[in-house]
């Protein structure tokens, strides 16, 4: 196929897609008001016998890492940027779902983390493996 081809194909994808509404402000204000709200279960208590296995920093080649705490809470960051804090769930079999927004998804199984092994971490969002690092000592 031409580029010219492949141009065109896009082209009338986006128009095609264009004409499907989609999220727009009217969509929304027409909504069934009786229609119930999604929400999130509350996050459960986590054990820290639970999350043991866990508790650390976890480095990915992607100058991101993850890091938690024996509450569960945790972190991932890359380049300095926060991109999710909250509280990891175990499921058990070191799988470990995140919370979102202050609740429990439940469901949401690419938003969590599984080990590989007591080394590996799998973020199941990407496939990505982030390997277990030593703490850091503190000055003094």
């Amino acid at each position: 196929m031409t580029r010219s081809s492949v141009l065109a194909v896009c082209a009338a994808a986006v128009l095609a897609l264009g004409g499907c509404g989609g999220g727009e402000k009217k969509d929304a204000a027409e909504a069934d008001p009786s229609a119930p709200a999604t929400a999130l279960a509350p996050i459960p208590v986590v054990k820290p016998s639970d999350v043991r296995p866990l508790v650390g920093r976890w480095v990915g080649t992607a100058e991101d890492y993850f890091q938690f705490t024996a509450d569960g809470s945790g972190v991932w960051v890359r380049n300095g940027r926060k991109l999710w804090s909250g509280t990891a769930i175990p499921e058990g079999g070191g799988r470990f779902r995140f919370s979102w927004k202050g609740g429990d998804p439940q469901t949401a199984s690419y938003w969590g983390v599984s080990l590989e092994d007591e080394h590996t971490l799998v973020f199941a969002g990407t496939n990505q493996k982030y390997k277990r690092v030593a703490a850091k000592k503190g000055k003094g």
